[in-house]
């Protein structure tokens, strides 16, 4: 079975990655969104919130699993048993870093791929910052998140007012 893994902090999931994800499904057999920790990203939602809306945000792609972790990836990958790590690129600025982790990756698992795909036109744009953002200061962000998304940000934000 061809396994792709999909890391990431998703704090929070965009249509962006969900975009991802669902072309995923159809290239692979099962698409594992990889929610990491990264306490020192200082993430706005827990770990648990952000595994708990991607799931939602997937809920209608039966191939895709979508689970927490904090170890390193490359060891994730291997205990998962999948052959592929799936990275998105927006822009060429996201080239240099994403080459240097996926050339870090291909040393730590030898046996395991990268792949790097780039989100729809429409999605190309948007990123995790660019919504908390927006939604921080009272913007409309449901053009760029799933709704369950965008009321866990309506929610985040109030309270911290």
């Amino acid at each position: 079975m061809n396994t792709v893994i999909y890391p990431g902090t998703f704090d929070p999931i965009t249509k962006g990655h969900t975009d991802l994800v669902e072309r995923a499904a159809k290239l692979f057999d099962q698409v594992v969104i990889a929610v990491a920790e990264s306490p020192k990203k200082k993430p706005i939602f827990s770990l648990e919130q952000r595994v708990s809306l991607a799931k939602e945000a997937t809920s209608q792609l039966k191939n895709v699993e979508v689970c927490g972790f904090n170890n390193l990836l490359a060891d994730f990958v291997q205990e998962r048993q999948a052959n592929v790590i799936l990275r998105g690129l927006r822009a060429v600025s996201d080239f240099e870093y994403e080459f240097q982790l996926a050339n870090m990756n291909r040393i730590l698992a030898p046996s395991v791929e990268s792949l790097f795909l780039t989100p729809s036109e429409k999605y190309s744009y948007i990123s995790s910052t660019l919504v908390r953002e927006i939604s921080s200061l009272g913007g409309d962000v449901s053009k760029f998140v799933h709704p369950c998304v965008e009321q866990a940000l309506k929610d985040c934000f109030e309270s911290h007012q």
